[in-house]
């Protein structure tokens, strides 16, 4: 389990790092958030795959340990815990759909005029 989380954080540390193709400049709170949304939006895919292979890793315990009472009972709880995670990030996100769809919010990025800045002129820092 180690080995697999240090290989899926070595192909997302470009997105946690914020890595930019030049020298941008970037203090304002609008791209911030949009980055922050960025790597969340690869996050959620990411949890909900883990979610169901550890689902199928239990069915597969359970069927190659049908005669060992004490690996059926762990492979029966990797199928619960696995049907429980995939069932909350589900709810969650048809609770997020039904909030968003029930007061009309808008799904784009905030622009820049609706964001304060951290200082003077809003678009300083992409000229």
């Amino acid at each position: 389990m180690k080995k697999f989380l240090i290989t899926a954080s070595a192909y997302l540390l470009p997105v946690v790092a914020f890595a930019a193709g030049g020298e941008v400049e970037s203090d304002n709170l609008v791209d911030l958030i949009n980055q922050i949304n960025a790597v969340i939006n690869a996050i959620i895919p990411f949890l909900v795959g883990l979610a169901v292979l550890i689902i199928i890793w239990g069915v597969f315990n359970y069927i190659s340990g049908a005669g060992d009472e004490e690996k059926r009972a762990q492979a029966k709880q990797y199928i619960v815990w696995g049907v429980v995670g995939v069932f909350i990030m589900l709810s969650i996100w048809g609770l997020v759909n039904v909030l968003v769809n029930s007061f009309d919010l808008k799904k784009t990025p905030l622009s820049e005029e609706k964001l304060p800045s951290f200082g003077g002129d809003p678009l300083e820092g992409t000229r």
